[in-house]
């Protein structure tokens, strides 16, 4: 399986260049049976990444641009009569794919973002009184634009914390820049692609990551880590319990791609910013860089070797 993980990350890191660390994040999210929100500057590789990830993985996939217009029947679909049948015939969304691209998310008004909310949480939706099952493996994948740019919702707080993880892939170095400037048309680059794995193997992966172990210490650390969230600002919104099980989650598949059956104090390092940022919430008008910076702070502020001094 290691080789399998490892075949995954090469190639898709043959197409988003020079973010290793960010595809490993995203593979691990998607292991865990979360979904990412990938928050970001247009141009930056959000939605090539989804695309390649998809393919690499052999899954479903279908990309929605997010836009003020957009009704939620768009996400989720929608029963239409068929007059020869004389019934009704469900028209599927793109939701019922098992990669969702929700690209710029915060550009659809609250109401649509909330067509999500079902399916995130429950791997369901409801169409008019009857309920759907989704796909298996189901995972989104959201883009949003900074909220300081015109058109932008911000998400809701119920809407964030669906979210496992939240990360930005950021600038390339020079080096991947100038690899990226030479590279040919994606669309070329999409056509050598090949599935890395089987639907069955991704499967026993995502079961296998529940019965990595995780000793008490490293669940003190992680309450630790939680409680000294809610010491912080007055303004910060700190870190709930369910924050807590998407972070062992989150570290059980850091540690699986790792090569490891149990959870390390690293494995909760590696992740922590990238999934209890965006539950930090503060009123800032650079809310990213602050948030990033009050995770770091949570995060040094407890001792792995001795999680708990700090609150006896």
């Amino acid at each position: 399986m290691q080789n399998l993980i490892s075949a995954v990350v090469e190639q898709v890191g043959s197409i988003v260049l020079g973010k290793p660390r960010e595809i490993r994040l995203a593979l691990a999210c998607l292991l865990a049976q979360g979904h990412i929100l990938i928050e970001d500057l247009p141009g930056m590789g959000k939605t090539t990444l989804a695309q390649v990830l998809a393919k690499t993985l052999g899954l479903s996939y279908q990309r929605t641009q997010f836009t003020s217009d957009l009704l939620p029947a768009d996400v989720t679909g929608i029963s239409i009569y068929h007059s020869e049948k004389k019934q009704f015939e469900l028209h599927r969304g793109p939701v019922f794919n098992q990669v969702v691209l929700a690209d710029e998310i915060n550009r659809a008004n609250p109401k649509t973002q909330s067509a999500l909310l079902e399916a995130m949480a429950e791997h369901q939706v409801s169409i008019d009184g009857t309920t759907y099952e989704l796909p298996s493996p189901f995972f989104v994948i959201a883009t949003q634009n900074p909220l300081s740019h015109a058109g932008t919702y911000p998400l809701p707080e119920s809407q964030l914390d669906r979210f496992m993880m939240r990360i930005s892939l950021g600038f390339p170095d020079v080096e991947a820049e100038k690899l990226i400037l030479l590279s040919q048309d994606r669309d070329h680059q999409f056509m050598h692609l090949r599935p890395c794995l089987e639907l069955e193997q991704l499967i026993t992966m995502q079961k296998n990551i529940d019965n990595l172990s995780a000793s008490d210490a490293i669940l003190d650390y992680i309450i630790a880590l939680c409680h000294v969230s809610r010491g912080q600002d007055e303004n910060l919104r700190p870190l709930s319990p369910r924050a807590g099980k998407a972070l062992l989650k989150a570290a059980k598949a850091w540690a699986f791609m790792e090569d490891r059956d149990y959870v390390h104090p690293g494995d909760i390092q590696a992740v922590f910013v990238a999934v209890c940022q965006h539950r930090l919430e503060i009123v800032s008008d650079s809310f990213m860089q602050h948030k990033e910076g009050l995770a770091l702070s949570v995060l040094e502020q407890v001792d792995p070797t001795n999680p708990l001094a700090k609150l006896s």
